[in-house]
């Protein structure tokens, strides 16, 4: 067959003593190149220079340049504009509020926004999501300012928070978009994740009660800085501020219900009603008319500038010292950013580039960091609103970076009397999805206990002990669960089904038939280093015979017979002389291993197969392979288990039919084997 693999057809059992020829798959050959030369073949096409590449790298990096020639202005203008007026209309409450779980001042939150929206629209391969502040990036952003704080001797220091915030930021970037470990990513688990931000929004909604109560509380550094916060906050619990506390709970009584009619109404609703910026605006008028700050002590966001600040460079000297966190920072934010890119790609028919997402999201904390800007990513609620809102592209974003252009050049100094409690309240208002997911827990736990364990094991660490242990814990147990998976792998004995030519596990089903003189298994798992000793005691046991036990108790009869022969000087018996010193006889007396599960093979779990192979020839039984990938078989044929010197020829089945007829016509050739023990 030109371009293609022949096959000979399988020759049934002919007359006595006529073997079985297995279905023969011609292979396609091989041709391995040195590794010089692909080497010098990637590098070369790297490092070629013509103006069709250089243009084909300038639209892969700027994907703008793509889909802007292509805009239907009838089509999408109108969607794109009343999406980004929505979103950047609730982004600029949210981003002063998200500034103060990243320990900055209001102003950097819409620093952030406005410059990560810009960013992301010229280089990201999504056309919905909406890159800007991320409550669990916030958190995290948050801890290593406060803990530089302390360990500067500051307490509170304006100018060094911004300075540590835009160095954890540019570290961040320069992980996610340069170096690129985003990769590691792949390593974390949906569960994984909804657990760390479940964790992590505990964490944050305790952070916050000290604004909602109105107290002055040092943020706490350390393990277990959950349960610290609420030791302090029912310590202080005297000092509560009853005009804060009084402000929190009216806005908590209109945000909660206003925002579940939102979320049930959205089908119905154009667009969602702002109603943060409502309470935004109510709650800022009522502090400034009713002097709060003066009369009643109240906490408020304080002087805003309008304009922009001239940019400045990160603090080398911190960063050997943050370096591990922003890895942390920059492994979430990307496994954020790429899930939800894919999600909305996958619903609305389009393909998005997980390395261009690196590159974008990695530039869009690089230079905002340069404008004391703290960490970004993509964000659902707000992709959520863009795509409900008509959203059909990018262009959206650079309208939203527009409404914050208009708030930080005009708007911004009228907040100065926004108290922090109100900010606090939209923080908790915004979590009550991730809490949510303590709902979910028994239908986790029926759906996959090991998923729900890890989940409630990174929650938990998250929570209690500390945010970046939770996460890589949770990282530890995914890899334990998977490890385990192998190491609890069982060899299965299969079963005929009538004369079909399908083999199923006999505990599994019923009415399947076992084969005369022929027993078959399968190992559900790779054979590696970690379980290659678990393979052949499940096997071993399974079979009935473990050669390894039978040839140890097979010397001690024979190291007992000797010196019972030296000791009364007898002559050996019959039974003695011939070695025959196994109870039983063998049921089968070839054994075939369905390989289908086997993916891999390393050099011990080859080593394993060997001895397996040389055990059962002991006493008569042939072993065969059958269902091997072609991995497997590469791995089998490296590793010298086909060693024609030896008499083990190469015999590959291709089903285990295969192995099983030809294991059957062994016996009509030979007669009746003799496998007694």
């Amino acid at each position: 067959m030109p371009g293609g693999g022949s096959n000979v057809a399988a020759r049934a059992p002919g007359p006595e003593g006529d073997l079985h020829v297995p279905l023969i798959l011609e292979e396609r050959g091989k041709e391995e190149e040195p590794l010089k030369v692909v080497l010098g073949r990637k590098l070369k096409k790297r490092c070629s220079w013509s103006p069709a590449r250089a243009a084909a790298l300038l639209l892969d990096s700027v994907p703008i340049l793509k889909w802007l020639p292509q805009y239907r202005i009838k089509d999408w203008l109108l969607g794109d504009v009343m999406s980004g007026v929505i979103v950047g209309i609730l982004l600029a409450p949210q981003s002063i509020a998200y500034s103060l779980l990243a320990a900055q001042d209001p102003i950097y939150g819409l620093y952030t926004s406005f410059f990560s929206c810009i960013i992301y629209t010229f280089m990201g391969t999504s056309r919905h999501i909406s890159v800007g502040i991320f409550g669990v990036l916030c958190l995290l952003v948050g801890q290593v300012v406060e803990r530089e704080l302390a360990v500067a001797g500051y307490v509170t220091d304006v100018c060094y928070a911004i300075i540590v915030g835009s160095t954890v930021t540019f570290t961040a970037g320069v992980l996610m978009g340069l170096l690129q470990v985003g990769f590691v990513s792949v390593f974390l688990s949906d569960s994984l994740l909804s657990g760390f931000a479940t964790g992590a929004s505990l964490t944050i909604l305790t952070s916050q009660l000290k604004y909602l109560l109105g107290l002055k509380l040092p943020r706490t550094q350390g393990w277990g800085s959950l349960i610290k916060t609420w030791i302090g906050l029912l310590g202080s619990l005297d000092q509560t501020n009853m005009c804060d506390l009084i402000t929190s709970v009216l806005c908590l009584l209109v945000l909660v219900p206003t925002k579940e009619l939102n979320e049930r109404f959205k089908s119905k609703l154009k667009a969602p009603i702002p109603f943060e910026l409502f309470v935004v605006i109510a709650t800022t008028l009522a502090s400034h008319f009713g002097h709060f700050k003066e009369q009643y002590g109240s906490e408020v966001s304080g002087h805003i500038p309008t304009g922009f600040m001239p940019p400045q460079l990160p603090a080398w000297s911190l960063i050997p010292r943050i370096a591990l966190d922003a890895f942390s920072i920059a492994i979430v934010g990307f496994a954020i950013t790429v899930s939800l890119s894919e999600m909305f790609a996958k619903k609305h028919g389009y393909v998005v580039d997980p390395n261009q997402e690196m590159y974008a999201i990695g530039f869009c904390n690089i230079i905002p960091s340069f404008f004391r800007c703290f960490v970004t990513s993509a964000a659902l609620t707000k992709t959520l609103v863009k795509e409900s809102t008509g959203c059909q592209t990018q262009l959206s974003s650079l309208v939203t970076a527009l409404v914050l252009l208009l708030i930080l050049l005009v708007i911004a100094p009228f907040f100065y009397s926004l108290q922090k409690c109100v900010l606090a309240v939209i923080i908790m208002v915004n979590l009550r999805g991730a809490l949510r997911k303590f709902c979910d827990v028994p239908r986790m736990w029926r759906a996959n206990r090991v998923d729900a364990g890890v989940w409630l094991l990174t929650m938990a660490t998250s929570a209690l002990v500390n945010t970046e242990l939770g996460l890589l814990l949770g990282v530890l147990a995914s890899a334990f669960c998977v490890l385990a998976r192998t190491q609890r792998a069982q060899t299965l004995q299969l079963g005929q089904s009538g004369d079909r030519d399908v083999f199923k596990e006999l505990t599994a089903y019923k009415g399947l038939q076992t084969l005369p003189g022929v027993a078959a298994f399968r190992y559900e798992a790779p054979i590696y280093y970690a379980n290659q000793t678990l393979f052949k005691k499940s096997l071993y046991r399974n079979t009935g015979l473990d050669p390894v036990k039978e040839r140890a108790r097979r010397k001690r009869l024979e190291r007992g017979k000797k010196q019972e022969e030296e000791r009364k000087g007898a002559e050996q018996s019959p039974e003695a002389s011939s070695g025959n010193f196994l109870p039983h006889a063998l049921p089968f007396h070839t054994l075939i291993i369905d390989c289908g599960p086997v993916l891999f093979l390393d050099t011990a779990g080859v080593a394993a197969l060997k001895e397996v192979r040389k055990d059962f020839q002991e006493f008569g039984v042939q072993l065969l392979l059958a269902q091997c990938n072609t991995s497997t078989i590469d791995s089998l044929r490296r590793g010298g288990y086909y060693d024609p010197e030896t008499g083990n020829v190469e015999r590959i089945f291709h089903t285990v039919g295969d192995a099983v007829r030809y294991g059957q016509s062994l016996l009509s050739q030979n007669g009746d084997c003799d496998t007694s023990f």
